[in-house]
């Protein structure tokens, strides 16, 4: 049994101590050998083995341990790097054409060996071509956590929660039994006797690493699906300022978007028409910016939101926007001016940081009286509610997208705005560069 010791141990002072002597005639010379052996019983500790000194485990362990560096956010754009995923058919007929024309090792004579060798070759090559992709896939597939908090919503609210996770801790599970079945398989064909007995071998090792790709092989087919689902997300510059179009459904979000941008929405007359982020982009001046489009908003608990509302709440709480907040007073959209109303004071309440226009479309279709369901319950501020049906909220601007009223004022405002959200933008960066 090894026995901890101290440096005083007589007969057993290590050698750094004796470089201390004073050599004999050299006057006037002072050492401190003490200092110096407190340094070393600070520093160092030994213990006795076969009447050596030996670092303990202790030290040895404090001098290789390193700390990791914490990994960073991501910034937005993760979704472009994916790797691009063969489907599952694509990659076992690869795999089994490229393992069958393995040939034997050169220069083997015996015909048994050759044999054995020529199998145990195949079948690790089959192994392998099935499972450095799907290596490949689940280490280049950026992990959840680190990915940038509106890109790690739009996973959640567009798979699914914990879906993402699922579907490559599978394909991981898939990789990991390919491996050890073909190592398996690949020892047993090596330790052949026969050739015939190599052959056997080799073909039920080829047999059974296939059953099990083929059996698991969904699993790859569901990855290529998500991997196409998040390349088709809009990509968004976040140092180009971004317009926010926000409001309930069916209010003429999506036409408004066709007046100023590129993109080109599905307009249709029933709620929920908007079934993802869609993006465009607006070009005044020679400037480029970036308009979004988003699912509409009912009066409802956050808790009772579906995945389509809460893909709007995630835009306005993680993507520095403008917002251009749009009402529809005339009875057309499906949801009562009180209740627009109850959704505008708590989205302008909660997002106070965001610059802010407000627009009431088509006005081609409001009437001198204001629109008053007869499901609408009264309202606690009831003057306020009663100028909002009449005009919308202080300071809006009235459009049609069918008589054209209104659309170069909101042109202007718009330009106006995006300006501002620039400034804001480059302010807020150097402001981090400081």
């Amino acid at each position: 049994m090894k026995v901890p010791s101290t440096l005083f141990l007589k007969g057993h002072f290590p050698s750094s101590i004796l470089l201390l002597r004073t050599a004999k005639g050299t006057p006037n010379v002072k050492l401190h050998p003490i200092l110096c052996l407190c340094k070393g019983i600070q520093t160092s500790s030994y213990e006795i083995s076969n009447g050596s000194y030996h670092p303990t485990v202790q030290q040895t362990k404090e001098k290789n341990t390193v700390e990791k560096p914490s990994r960073k956010i991501e910034s937005i754009g993760a979704f472009q790097k994916l790797p691009i995923v063969m489907p599952s058919i694509d990659i076992l007929g690869s795999a089994l054409r490229k393992a069958k024309r393995i040939s034997p090792t050169k220069g083997i004579a015996n015909i048994a060996k050759r044999e054995k060798n020529k199998g145990a070759k195949q079948l690790d090559a089959l192994m392998k071509e099935l499972a450095v992709p799907l290596r490949t896939y689940v280490e280049n597939f950026p992990n959840k956590t680190y990915l940038h908090p509106y890109e790690r919503s739009l996973v959640e609210l567009t798979l699914g929660d914990g879906y993402y996770e699922k579907v490559l801790q599978k394909v991981d599970g898939l990789r990991k039994r390919v491996v050890s079945v073909g190592k398996e398989h690949a020892s047993l064909c090596a330790k052949s006797s026969s050739k015939r007995e190599a052959e056997e071998r080799l073909n039920e090792g080829l047999q059974k690493i296939e059953e099990i790709f083929a059996q698991e092989r969904k699993v790859v087919d569901d990855l290529l699906d998500v991997a196409k689902t998040l390349r088709a997300m809009p990509v968004i510059n976040l140092e180009t300022p971004t317009l926010c179009l926000v409001g309930a459904p069916n209010v003429g979000k999506s036409s408004l978007v066709h007046v100023l941008s590129t993109g080109k929405p599905e307009v249709c007359n029933y709620p929920f028409t908007t079934r993802g982020i869609l993006m465009g982009h607006i070009i005044l001046n020679y400037q480029k910016f970036q308009v979004t489009d988003t699912p509409g908003l009912l009066k409802r608990h956050d808790e009772d939101r579906n995945n389509l509302e809460k893909l709007t709440l995630a835009v306005l709480s993680h993507l520095p926007t403008a917002v251009l907040y749009v009402h529809d007073l005339s009875g057309e959209c499906g949801t009562s001016p009180s209740d627009q109303f109850s959704i505008y004071k708590e989205i302008r309440e909660r997002f106070t940081g965001h610059l802010w226009l407000d627009v009431v479309s088509k006005s081609d279709l409001l009437k001198t009286s204001p629109v008053v369901y007869a499901t609408e319950e009264p309202y606690p501020t009831q003057l306020e509610l009663e100028k909002y049906r009449k005009s919308g909220p202080e300071g809006a601007i009235n459009v049609s997208v069918k008589t054209q009223d209104g659309l170069n004022e909101l042109k202007l405002r718009v330009h106006e705005l995006l300006n501002l959200q620039m400034a804001k933008i480059k302010n807020t960066s150097n402001n981090q560069d400081k």
